[in-house]
């Protein structure tokens, strides 16, 4: 099937409200704005279909023109009907490859093993929730930023500035903490990579799931220290949620935090493993309930709903207490652990492997002792699959 051919008006014109004219085998549309533009098809009463397997672009062709002179200089592009970019900030929960490939266990066997079939730096056998998430905006997952020189044609769908291990602070994680993530989007916006228009279809997601937490218990931080931290924490996140928005994102989504006591690495103290450490869960509502605060207090700065939360809580809990749903048989133990307490998922001594990894994967949720498996993720995602519709719904209207 042709693709259609845009003839956009000259660069004279403001990039952030341009009007473009639109030849579509013989129609001309004027004063069409580019939103408006990114659907044609509705606009002039046609559809474009595109051939089985094939992504809906339309090929646009970009004049550039000065009143100084003739010269014409002509760039291609490809673009999809949904211009949303997503920017992805955060840790393990996200990261789809920014950790550095020979310090990082995610980019080792068997990390991947299911998605793509080998390890790609990320903290599972497979996908992760930027993966699904992205699927619900209708774009593929951002490149990560530490791979764009590779790829970057790639920075259309946005980039992916997570790195596993970090928090809102430092953490025992040597890689960039969440400011310095978005510093990162900062110097591409000053650089004029993404443009006003672009940020103004955007949205951002932060995850902060806990590594602040586990950083201050490592360094011998008492249990009777955490609500202070959680406050600080809490604190931090909503000025990052706030200092992206005025990038210009329009919209920030941020991740409400997880059960972690229904973690393998804290209940492995259980006997059963079958039971969730209640006592760290009322520590994470109580981050929770800050977050909630925070958010609404920055939607009431903005007079509109700028900011959302996704409840991983609320979800994870769905899935892990789905008794009817024999999809988990044991969902409080992980897939892939260390032989014994020396080694993890990953670790090998002397080129042998020092761990297992169980023969099912599909019946495991939780893929090593922090990340879920790409079904578990799959499970948390359905899960949350109307109210990320609703969500996305609301956020592009």
């Amino acid at each position: 099937m042709e693709k259609c051919l845009l003839d956009m008006a000259p660069s004279s014109y403001l990039l952030n409200d341009i009007d473009i004219w639109v030849h579509i085998r013989g129609l001309l549309v004027e004063n069409l704005t580019l939103a408006v533009g990114m659907e044609l098809g509705k606009a002039i009463g046609r559809t474009y279909e595109p051939q089985q397997g094939e992504e809906k672009k339309w090929r646009i062709q970009v004049v550039e023109s000065s009143s100084h002179n003739h010269h014409h200089h002509r760039h291609r592009y490809h673009i999809k009907l949904n211009s949303s970019k997503l920017f992805v900030f955060g840790d393990s929960y996200v990261d789809t490859g920014n950790n550095p490939v020979s310090e990082s266990r995610s980019w080792h066997k068997p990390y991947g093993l299911t998605f793509p079939g080998k390890p790609a730096g990320r903290w599972s056998d497979g996908r992760v929730f930027t993966d699904y998430f992205a699927s619900v905006i209708g774009i593929k997952s951002p490149i990560p930023y530490k791979w764009i020189k590779v790829k970057p044609e790639l920075i259309k769908y946005g980039i992916n500035f997570a790195y596993g291990g970090t928090g809102v602070f430092d953490t025992l994680s040597t890689d960039p903490n969440m400011t310095i993530q978005i510093n990162f989007l900062q110097n591409f916006i000053q650089e004029g990579v993404y443009s006003n228009l672009d940020l103004n279809s955007s949205i951002a997601l932060v995850s902060a799931a806990g590594n602040d937490y586990s950083a201050y218990l490592s360094r011998n931080g008492t249990l009777e220290g955490l609500p202070a931290l959680i406050i600080s924490v809490v604190n931090q996140l909503a000025s990052n949620l706030k200092r992206i928005h005025s990038l210009g994102v329009k919209n920030v989504v941020v991740n409400g935090l997880q059960p972690i006591g229904c973690a393998p690495y804290i209940t492995a103290s259980s006997s059963s493993r079958q039971k969730c450490n209640e006592t760290v869960n009322i520590l994470v509502k109580l981050h929770n309930l800050l977050l909630n605060q925070a958010v609404n207090k920055l939607n009431s700065e903005t007079n509109g709903s700028t900011y959302k939360i996704i409840n991983l809580y609320s979800a994870f809990t769905t899935v892990l207490n789905n008794t009817g749903n024999q999809t988990f048989t044991n969902p409080l133990q992980q897939c892939c652990k260390g032989k014994n307490s020396t080694y993890t998922c990953g670790n090998t001594e002397n080129g042998v492997e020092m761990y297992t990894v169980c023969e099912n994967r599909e019946a495991a949720f939780f893929w090593d002792d922090v990340h879920p498996t790409q079904q578990g993720w799959s499970a948390v995602f359905s899960a949350l699959q109307a109210s990320l519709h609703q969500l996305y719904s609301s956020l592009m209207h």
